[in-house]
């Protein structure tokens, strides 16, 4: 599959599958349909991180749960879901304590189905190792974002700093991967599933894998309302049962699951293959928030700059709705 084609493909993919099911938002975070079930507005990630919730929803999750959930994507998950346009959504974990911190009406729920950084540093094919990018121009994706956090760990690790390298914003996913195959950097930071499109095109090789560098930085939560979470907590213990169970699902029938994923992106099985085998560790399906590791999160945001102050992560996190093991479990094989 050429870059353009994939390009396309994969926003077709976002745009399909943001709306799979769904409709427009409207009434929900509590109010019910026709049939009973509970509305709820859901603002999930785009790309493959997003793909086990919308395989969930496919294959009637969380409507065994009495939920009908609205899939919606969002630019800006705290925002949306601080304005009561969505009840829950994915965050990206710093963005979400630091607008907890600073009063924003939403609490950590949960993490996500994996919470460790799924980012790779990738290079072009004539660079072998992260000491050889000195002198290079290196991807950061957003200015004072953990992506960038990634990268000047990395290659601190390496014995490079700022002055050695050039950092750019880039973006993230085709833009960040287009970046680096037409020359505008060396190098970048990115996501599955373009470290496999690059190897399979080609176009490029991995250096360094994210969570090998930063073990403890957290990276994906849940986010609701504290208005959802007070007037509709079994709702929301629903939503995160059918959640992890979804996710727990599609790790447990990888074939199924990737049969999905395909068609949703109309990327070749193979790459989407790799993708999946090389971020198996770090799909966790464990729902618990470490508080520690949101302390050693923000204080690596705080040495870098990125943040001012650490916040204390019992005041920002309401894990009180976190399903079980057993209940993630129950009847999770019998779709």
């Amino acid at each position: 599959m050429t870059t353009k084609r994939f390009r396309a493909a994969l926003i077709g993919a976002v745009l399909s599958a943001g709306l799979l099911l769904a409709g427009c938002g409207g009434d929900s975070g509590g109010s019910t349909d026709e049939s009973g079930r509970i509305k709820i507005t859901y603002a999930s990630f785009a790309g493959v991180t997003g793909m086990p919730a919308k395989f969930g929803q496919e294959k009637g999750f969380f409507e065994a749960e009495g939920l009908d959930v609205t899939f919606v994507t969002a630019e800006d998950p705290v925002a949306i879901v601080s304005s009561g346009d969505a009840e829950i959504a994915d965050c990206d974990t710093t963005s979400a304590l630091i607008a907890a911190g600073k009063g924003a009406p939403i609490k950590i729920v949960s993490s996500m189905y994996r919470h460790k950084g799924p980012f790779y540093l990738v290079a072009r094919n004539d660079i072998d190792r992260v000491e050889d990018l000195k002198g290079k121009t290196v991807g950061i994706a957003r200015k004072g974002a953990g992506l960038e956090a990634y990268v000047r760990v990395i290659l601190k690790e390496h014995g490079l700093t700022e002055k050695d390298v050039t950092l750019v914003p880039n973006g993230t996913h085709q833009e960040a991967y287009a970046s680096l195959t037409n020359g505008q950097v060396d190098a970048t930071i990115i996501h599955e599933p373009f470290v496999s499109l690059a190897e399979a095109e080609g176009t490029g090789k991995l250096l360094a894998k994210g969570w090998d560098y930063l073990p403890t930085f957290h990276t994906g939560v849940e986010i609701a309302s504290e208005r959802f979470i007070k007037e509709n907590p079994e709702a929301l213990k629903k939503f995160l049962t059918a959640y992890f169970k979804a996710a727990s699902y599609a790790k447990a029938h990888p074939e199924e699951y990737l049969d999905f994923v395909e068609k949703q992106s109309d990327v070749d099985r193979e790459v989407l293959r790799s993708a999946l085998e090389r971020e198996e560790p770090i799909w966790e399906n464990d729902p618990r928030v470490n508080l520690d590791e949101l302390r050693d999160t923000q204080q690596i945001q705080k040495d870098l700059g990125f943040q001012d102050t650490v916040y204390d992560p019992e005041d920002l996190v309401d894990t009180s709705q976190i399903p079980s093991p057993e209940e993630i479990s129950a009847n999770a094989d019998a779709r």
